[in-house]
């Protein structure tokens, strides 16, 4: 599902080669920016936003690895590094991949708006820059990501769905995301469009630094304002703060519905045991691929119209060339058929010793 932001390109838009580099280059910066043509033997800087969220190493950054060896016959190089939740630490790192003269990068920001210094930079050296998962500001050349206020949505109904004739006969606290992440304000978004007027919002957060020990204190804060008895479920915009706010529910002797979002391995069990509602799946495989094929195509000087069908547009680029992907609600009613059946986990991963009686009464076996 495309959000109506996005302008759907009317059709194909030649690419012409030849004009790279040049004065009439688009705003999108779907062109190589100058560079000349390459072969296989490519240079991609990758640069992740944090390492407490368990999908970017254990994930994304192996799966974009990957498909960038697959594309380039094994000779592209990744040049990778992790910022570890702070923004001057990863424009630091742009820095030096401009040093190093890579041939692309792919960038995960930890702040949108404060990379958007290093995006100019990067352009100016003739290195095009591929935003993934998260719309940096600054002239990108491609974004990929998936339909965050549809994640939102998906979050919101399935609380909703969960709390059945009680969704009024108490409060729900949001925990919402960083303000610092656009997708944050975006799940928000989403989610408020479905819970508006069908629950009562007793109190709500945005989460510093997407952080599960400040959800918890968040939360903590939350109980006590509001009293266990009056909360009948928690909003959480990912697993990890989930985590930190079913600690805080457990302290406090309360059993609520709460949501998530990434099935992180840690919430997948959680919603084995019932601890966790539910989390939002979405596959790393693709988005990783179409940020992998659109980087090795702007550092080969190639057009992104066979791969990116959408465009988007961010605080400061117009119709950037983009691929969105769709999400799905993770319940324990269909684990087997979604990360179980992607090869995301194994039964054996998730239904550890802690979770075999429950895994069991699921057919997880």
């Amino acid at each position: 599902m495309r959000r109506a932001a996005f302008a759907v390109a009317a059709g194909a838009m030649a690419v012409s080669l030849a004009a790279c580099g040049s004065a009439k280059e688009s705003s999108s910066g779907s062109k190589s920016s100058g560079s000349p043509k390459k072969g296989d033997a490519i240079k991609v800087g990758l640069l992740l936003p944090e390492n407490q969220t368990a999908r970017y190493e254990k994930f994304d950054r192996p799966l974009i690895e990957k498909k960038v060896k697959e594309l380039t016959n094994g000779k592209g190089q990744i040049v990778y590094a992790n910022a570890k939740q702070d923004a001057s630490t990863q424009n630091q790192q742009v820095d030096t991949m401009i040093t190093n003269k890579v041939d692309v990068l792919i960038v995960d920001a930890v702040d949108t708006a404060a990379i958007k210094s290093s995006v100019q930079k990067a352009k100016d050296a003739g290195i095009p820059v591929v935003a993934y998962d998260r719309l940096a500001e600054g002239p990108i050349s491609a974004y990929t990501s998936f339909d965050n206020e549809t994640v939102g949505k998906t979050q919101g109904e399935a609380l909703l769905k969960a709390l059945g004739s009680k969704a009024k006969s108490g409060k729900i606290v949001m925990m919402n995301g960083s303000i610092t992440d656009p997708n944050a304000a975006q799940f928000k978004k989403g989610a408020h469009e479905v819970l508006d007027g069908k629950v009562n919002i007793g109190k709500q957060y945005d989460t510093k630094d997407w952080k599960p020990e400040n959800a918890n204190s968040n939360m903590a804060a939350a109980i006590s304002a509001l009293g266990k008895k009056n909360i009948v479920g928690v909003y959480s915009a990912n697993d990890g703060m989930a985590g930190g706010i079913i600690t805080a529910l457990k302290a406090a002797g309360i059993s609520v519905p709460v949501t998530g979002q990434d099935a992180e391995l840690a919430g997948v069990q959680r919603i084995v045991s019932g601890d966790q509602y539910m989390s939002v799946y979405k596959p790393y495989a693709p988005e990783a691929a179409a940020a992998a094929e659109m980087a090795v195509a702007l550092a080969q000087g190639k057009s992104l119209d066979s791969i990116a069908k959408d465009k988007v547009d961010s605080p400061t680029t117009k119709q950037v060339p983009t691929v969105i992907l769709p999400v799905t609600a993770l319940t324990k009613d269909n684990i087997k058929d979604t990360v179980i059946k992607d090869g995301v986990y194994t039964a054996a991963d998730i239904c550890t010793s802690q979770y075999k009686a429950a895994c069991a009464k699921l057919g997880l076996e």
